[in-house]
């Protein structure tokens, strides 16, 4: 098998979306698997729609998500020249010819077709003409001279075997009037040119891979692999649309997505490796493969995901998981955490990474590390600070004020000792607690949260609280 060489061209105008990131990562696990190359392509032709900063987007989206490409990025644009020489190359061939047809005549064609409920097929009507019946003063496009009898097969990856009726494809424009070459010629020439061996995309582009197809072969050269993945769809069957999670992998990110759960959710939608549902960017190159790539569209699923993403943060070294953090706790806090407050994270991170599902959710978790005092409890914790609990406060923070070493094992004994005592449940003082100490009902465990603020700060607060 020769070397493997795989593509990702998206258009640069907007963000990299949900499904033009699984798209990349199956052109980038395919290459790396076969230890093959993976380039980048920016397809900026559209130059009213491409920006600089969705170029910039895509760039940031694809380094978020751990996909590098091999080489500098191709820009679609500056090979204009070359992608018109190919065409005039058809012209001087025969392959190709100029057609003078005029907008009215082409917008009668579109009016029979829908008439006859068929879709806009050009006629063909300059295909042999000679160009001196040409009209004066029309610019021609140049269409390309499409095979009008056979068919066309698509030997697919993923799709089969798909089969083309030439009849039903007719002659497409590859350069406009004025001179500047289409999506297809240019498509085609960029992926022989950079060596692609294997086109992995959207099945949206199964008809392309015909024309494309005729293409390649009307120029002399090798028609590279296909292989067309179903598109993605919202969880109740519907396509993919921005109530179902059709977002920019930035939006992910400020979600407080990890990557590496993003790359193992993101390869999940459409392929499979048996029941294996947790599998590693590592397991994921050495098992890649389009054989496994279902025909089915996949159904992105938030529950799915945040299941996923609770998994990976919890198994997040705490290091790691720190310094994923730090940018959102900064944000909540407007400011970086002091050397004293960083270490109290490091201390409560391993409680609290195990209920998290998000970045967003640890930071909210430790917001009671940097509320002033005295906090102010929301409307939940208020309930469980009546006249009744704040006797309670009292008498807790009296038997606290004895514990000789200030853990959560010594805090949580010298409690659990009153609770029996006084014949309450424990949940009647732990509540308290939380929202005396953290302003919430929901907090992480609540013996972690007294250890981590210390005794100071703890019966300062209490104290507080009581008053």
């Amino acid at each position: 098998m020769k070397k493997v060489v795989t593509r990702f061209a998206p258009s640069p105008t907007g963000y990299l979306h949900i499904g033009g990131a699984r798209t990349a990562l199956f052109n980038w696990l395919f290459s790396r698997h076969h230890g093959g190359t993976f380039l980048l392509r920016i397809e900026d032709t559209d130059r009213e729609r491409s920006t600089e900063d969705a170029v910039e987007k895509i760039f940031i989206g694809l380094k978020w998500l751990g996909l590098d490409w091999d080489g500098e990025p191709v820009m679609q644009f500056a090979r204009m020249n070359r992608h018109a020489e190919v065409a005039h190359q058809l012209l001087a061939e025969g392959k190709a010819y100029h057609c003078y047809c005029s907008p009215e005549e082409l917008e009668e064609m579109r009016n029979k077709a829908k008439a006859e409920g068929k879709p806009m097929r050009y006629d063909g009507r300059w295909r042999d003409r000679d160009p001196k019946d040409a009209p004066a003063g029309v610019k021609p496009v140049v269409r390309f001279k499409a095979p009008r009898e056979g068919s066309t097969l698509i030997k697919d990856h993923v799709q089969g075997d798909v089969t083309f009726q030439n009849e039903q494809l007719d002659d497409l424009i590859i350069l406009r009037s004025d001179g500047t070459p289409t999506y297809n010629l240019s498509v085609v020439v960029d992926d022989h040119d950079m060596g692609i061996t294997h086109i992995i995309r959207g099945d949206d582009h199964l008809t392309n891979a015909a024309r494309q197809s005729q293409l390649y072969l009307a120029a002399g050269w090798d028609v590279p692999d296909f292989a067309h993945i179903p598109l993605i769809h919202g969880a109740d069957g519907a396509k993919l649309s921005k109530r179902h999670g059709a977002l920019g992998t930035d939006a992910y990110a400020d979600m407080g997505y990890l990557p590496a759960a993003m790359r193992n959710y993101l390869l999940r939608l459409g392929w499979s490796h048996g029941d294996d549902e947790i599998i590693s960017t590592q397991q994921a190159i050495e098992w890649f493969g389009l054989d496994h790539v279902g025909r089915s569209p996949a159904r992105f699923d938030f529950v799915k995901l945040n299941n996923l993403n609770g998994h990976y943060i919890r198994s997040s070294a705490d290091d790691e998981l720190l310094t994923a953090a730090l940018p959102f706790i900064e944000k909540k806090i407007g400011r970086a955490p002091n050397q004293a407050e960083t270490a109290q994270i490091k201390t409560i991170l391993p409680a609290v990474k195990e209920r998290a599902k998000d970045l967003n959710e640890i930071t909210a978790a430790l917001d009671f590390l940097f509320v002033a005092r005295p906090i102010q409890p929301d409307e939940a914790a208020k309930k469980h600070l009546d006249d009744g609990a704040k006797a309670r406060i009292k008498t807790m923070v009296t038997v606290l004020q004895d514990v000789a070493d200030w853990t959560a094992a010594n805090t949580e004994a010298a409690i659990r000792k009153l609770s029996e005592e006084q014949q309450v449940k424990l949940g009647q003082l732990a509540q308290p607690l939380r929202a005396s100490l953290t302003g919430r009902t929901v907090s992480p465990p609540i013996f972690d949260v007294l250890a981590v603020l210390g005794r100071e700060e703890t019966l300062a607060r209490l104290n507080d609280a009581a008053a």
